[in-house]
């Protein structure tokens, strides 16, 4: 057994992709550390680690590394043992928005006699005052920058606030000599508007990165803090963490589900809409299961725990959630590679620019202008915009379904489902609703309820599946049914019991036929049967004269109401559809010509729906193929585990659930297309923000380089970046299942 095991860090004080690169270095130096992911958008680092490490000597080296560190528990929150952890992230202080506009109202008389020259006005405040103003938005409110400079230069890494720090130090030192050289022209402006911007541009950035978490914040909300729990007779209101296995918990109308159970007592509606995604509330009763953080609607439940704490449902969501967003899709780790170098060459270019102006050229005061065009480079390169691209895509798209009851266990699956071409379906339970019903009743002669009556009288005993569907349907035309008397179960042929003064007999054809029946009179019968219902109960009774034919029961695994529209919609997505079953190949094609399944597959063992999964993928036109699979149940995992891209029924067992990538919060097929959908538009959000950050730096660098750009201006640009890159992935969020595929 592995005795590895995972920590979650909160990670303070990362600017942008070069910090947490700097940071998952200082985690790999660490002995026993085995793998090591920081999140810039979620300011997260996720570790695998092994002895000798230990979770105290991790966040140590995050702190030596120069950044802030504090281990969160199992459910990623924060813990009370953390207080202690070294460099635990401080909360106190001014808020982020106040030191904007303190630096904002330091700024602003700065920038008013540039306003007025527009406007013919030349007006500009004495230097000392210029100088006033400047000092405390330099040091003061941009120290951030030369604190987070310093660790950078510590760590012989670059960041961001490296370049803006060594950039505005450069205009604020060039307006210090030219106030004592006596010249009027200052650039104090420069400096305290870049640093305003910028911190006005980490704020805007934190605002949207806070709302790509929205999706864990809501799932974590529903967790309630209490439970009321009911023990030898007396009902008690408990702290959640003392709620045990087996507890009795009382839920009320209008009160929030605390834990998984089943209930015992009592009937309800209940919402599960954030929790698997239906829309519609479901009616619970003794012995269904409920789950924590739904919400009870209209009736008093007495519920029995089955699991607590980080074994619930909802904390496998959110966990499963987390370590989606948490993880590196391999788009993102070439992003890493070009972030490393990104700082040392952009501070290349900026002494370049320095040099060329200075040296080559034809101003005035060509150094003055070397220097401006220098901190233009400076301050337009952001590596943020770069490292954000890809995370906030993936935390707004795994998010949006999660919402959806889509849960995406990690990011390479989100970004490999855009690309499935073929997608493979288990029939029972995926595709058919997965227990037998009884679809048809068919009598030789006579009302065929009165047939069916005695039919469920003889099956009251039994609990076999087929019995338990003429149950149900009796109970369900509200049949009188009789106490059947001396009930005989023949192994394998059927059953018979005396119902009302005859013998009644149910059972497989073979058995009617040594029983004496005329194989004539059941064919008879069997052309009136609906094809799709596959099994077969004969019913007959003893007479005076013998045994005679009563007449049929038909059964079948019914089509679930969604499964038609899934197909349709995968074809209208360009996606092959193939259905894989170990069901007879008469059985299977009625499945595929219903729904419209473009290959079949049949009599397949678990080992042969591995082999044909595998053979599917390497079926392609030019190599492998991207192929997906979708069941539920043990005899699926092999299969499961071969395909790209593995989609898994929460309704089906929890072998099938864990070896998936992708489990459907809903027993609905309809879910495939709209995870493919909501991949296909992540992955095209993550191409446009890597493009336009790209383009960003690619055209804006050369420019200030060229001395198109004056640093105010370019310090606006470079606060904006990342806000719309951040923005564009939070477009995400509007993304609502589309059930026609287009």
């Amino acid at each position: 057994m592995s005795s590895t095991k995972t920590l979650n860090i909160a990670v303070g004080g990362m600017s942008c992709a070069s910090c947490s690169s700097a940071v998952e270095k200082a985690l790999l130096k660490v002995q026993g550390v085995q793998q090591a992911t920081v999140n810039l958008a979620t300011e997260k680092a996720q570790i695998e680690f092994d002895k000798p490490a230990t979770p105290e000597a991790i966040a140590k080296a995050v702190v030596d590394a120069g950044y802030e560190a504090e281990i969160l528990n199992d459910a990623g929150d924060r813990t009370a043992e953390a207080i202690n952890t070294p460099g635990k992230i401080s909360k106190e202080g001014i808020g982020e928005g106040a030191l904007v506009a303190i630096a904002a109202l330091l700024t602003l008389p700065l920038m008013l006699p540039m306003v007025g020259m527009l406007f013919g006005k030349h007006y500009m405040l004495p230097g000392y005052m210029q100088l006033f103003l400047a000092l405390p938005v330099q040091f003061w409110l941009g120290g951030r920058f030369y604190r987070a400079g310093l660790k950078a230069i510590q760590n012989r890494t670059g960041n961001m606030d490296l370049l803006v720090a060594i950039g505005t130090t450069a205009a604020f030192g060039l307006s210090v000599y030219m106030m004592e050289q006596g010249s009027s022209h200052l650039y104090f402006e420069a400096s305290s508007a870049v640093i305003t911007l910028v911190m006005l541009g980490k704020w805007l950035e934190g605002r949207a990165k806070r709302q790509t978490t929205a999706a864990i914040a809501a799932l974590q909300a529903l967790r309630p803090d209490t439970a009321r729990v009911r023990r030898n007779g007396v009902e008690q209101t408990i702290p959640m963490a003392q709620v045990q296995l087996n507890d009795e918990v009382v839920v009320r109308p209008g009160e929030r589900v605390p834990v998984d159970g089943v209930v015992l007592e009592g009937s309800s509606h209940v919402d599960e809409a954030l929790i698997t995604g239906e829309s519609e509330p479901v009616v619970k009763a003794v012995g269904t299961k409920v789950t924590g953080g739904s919400v009870n609607i209209d009736g008093l439940l007495l519920i029995q725990t089955s699991a607590v704490g980080t074994e619930t449902t909802l904390a496998r969501i959110i966990r499963l959630v987390e370590d989606a967003q948490a993880a590196k899709p391999d788009i993102q780790k070439l992003v890493d590679k070009v972030s490393a170098v990104f700082v040392p060459v952009v501070l290349v270019i900026a002494f370049a620019t320095l040099l060329a102006w200075g040296f080559l050229g034809s101003a005035e005061n060509p150094w003055e202008q070397a220097i401006l065009n220098a901190v233009a480079v400076l301050v337009i390169a952001c590596p943020c915009a770069l490292g954000l691209a890809t995370p906030t895509a993936i935390m707004a798209g795994t998010g949006v379904a999660a919402r959806n009851g889509i849960l995406i266990k990690d990011a390479q699956a989100l970004e490999l489902a855009h690309s499935i071409k073929t997608v493979v379906f288990d029939k029972t339970g995926t595709l058919t609703v997965g227990k037998p019903t009884l679809m048809q009743f068919e009598a030789v002669q006579g009302e065929a309820s009165v047939m069916l009556a005695k039919a469920a009288a003889v099956e009251a005993g039994s609990m076999h599946p087929l019995a338990s569907a003429v149950k149900d349907r009796a109970q369900q035309d509200q049949l009188v049914v009789l106490k059947a008397l001396d009930l005989q179960d023949v192994a394998g042929k059927g059953l018979s019991a005396v119902v009302g003064e005859s013998r009644v007999y149910v059972g497989t054809i073979r058995w009617m036929e040594e029983l004496g029946i005329a194989p004539s009179a059941m064919q008879q019968l069997l052309g009136k049967l609906n094809p799709n219902a596959a099994t077969r109960s004969w019913v007959a009774e003893e007479t005076g004269v013998g045994i005679r034919l009563l007449g049929v029961l038909a059964f079948g695994d019914e089509l679930k109401p969604s499964a038609q529209g899934a197909v349709s919609s995968l074809h209208r997505l360009h996606v092959k559809t193939v259905l894989l079953t170990g069901d007879t190949q008469a059985s299977a094609q009625r499945v595929v010509a219903e729904l419209g399944i473009q290959q079949v597959l049949a009599e397949q063992l678990p080992a042969d729906k591995s082999k044909a999964v595998a053979a599917l993928r390497d079926s392609g036109e030019s190599g492998q193929q991207i192929v997906a699979m979708v069941g539920d149940g043990i005899n699926d995992a092999p299969a499961l585990a071969v395909a790209d891209v593995s989609f898994a029924m929460s309704t089906g067992t929890d072998v099938a659930m864990h070896t998936a990538d992708i489990t459907l919060m809903r027993s609905d097929p309809s879910l495939v297309a709209q995870t493919i959908d909501i991949s296909r538009r992540t992955y095209n959000k993550i191409k446009q923000n890597l493009f336009w950050a790209f383009i960003y730096n690619a055209v804006g660098i050369p420019l200030a380089a060229l001395g198109y750009l004056n640093p105010i201006l370019a310090g606006t640009a470079m606060a904006l970046s990342s806000v719309s890159v951040v923005t564009n992935a939070l477009m995400l969020r509007n993304w609502k299942p589309r059930h026609d595929g287009k």
